[in-house]
């Protein structure tokens, strides 16, 4: 259904526009609406429209390689959402709800073409949204860069594992180091004293019998540990090579998508001067 061209007035991509572009463009565009947790589209859909939300709050989803949902963006009124698969006319990588009654103006290619014809500067606003699209691509790529590898292993961890990180961590503090001389020394000087009485003499066989089983058995424990620093390192490299991944893809379509407005807009500007 057609729109009231008084909608445009307060969304910020159509601001340029005075009365009469507005009445051209509510009588192109269609205004929709949309109950709560009505999926508007899904990933796979083809991109050809894009909404604009006057009423309600929608929420932009995508799949990440973890099978996580990450929210990506939660338009209100007067924010558009669906631009970039529309602009590149590929399948919608996201997936949009409404998460209350929301109605939105449904606009296509064809509209944006008729739009830019009529007002050229309207194509800096689009050029805004994109920026605003890809910092807000640079905050979640920070937050899920700060994804903390230990935090991950740590879920993981038995309680076999969790004794053996405790045992590691006091067999290598000064702790350790200090009370372990206070009882060699002590060991040895009771031994001393009590000379033919002592039930461990020189050369403290006893003492290096025990000392022989503690070394056999704290190396394979600080192996163990050492084995799960390992790949908390490895998981650390994983997670930093997926987060670059993922910035290098959305700066790459980001890229394509500007070159692709700014060669639409030479052809618009260059229309306009040939009148």
């Amino acid at each position: 259904m057609p729109c009231d061209p008084a909608i445009f007035e307060d969304i910020p991509l159509f601001s340029l526009l005075d009365a009469d572009e507005r009445a051209v463009l509510a009588e192109q565009v269609e205004l929709r609406r949309f109950s709560a947790r009505q999926r508007i589209y899904r990933v796979g859909d083809p991109g050809a429209k894009a909404y604009v939300v006057t009423g309600g709050k929608v929420e932009v989803v995508v799949i990440d390689d973890d099978n996580q949902e990450v929210v990506l963006d939660t338009p209100t009124a007067g924010e558009m959402f669906g631009l970039a698969s529309m602009l590149s006319a590929t399948a919608h990588m996201t997936t949009a709800t409404a998460l209350e009654d929301t109605t939105a103006i449904e606009v296509d290619r064809n509209d944006l073409a008729n739009l830019l014809q009529k007002k050229p500067l309207a194509g800096l606003d689009m050029l805004t949204m994109i920026g605003r699209h890809f910092r807000s691509v640079q905050d979640l790529v920070r937050m899920r860069a700060g994804r903390n590898p230990n935090e991950v292993i740590d879920e993981q961890l038995s309680w076999a594992d969790r004794l053996a990180d405790s045992v590691a961590h006091f067999g290598g503090s000064w702790k350790f180091i200090v009370s372990f001389a206070v009882v060699l020394v002590a060991y040895t000087a009771v031994n001393v004293a009590l000379a033919a009485g002592a039930w461990d003499p020189y050369p403290f066989i006893l003492l290096n019998l025990f000392l022989s089983m503690l070394a056999a058995v704290q190396a394979p424990v600080i192996m163990m540990s050492q084995n799960r620093q390992d790949a908390r390192d490895r998981l650390r490299s994983e997670l930093d090579f997926g987060v670059n991944r993922k910035a290098e893809g959305e700066i790459i379509a980001l890229a394509a998508k500007l070159n692709r407005m700014e060669d639409k807009l030479d052809d618009i500007h260059r229309d306009v001067n040939t009148r």
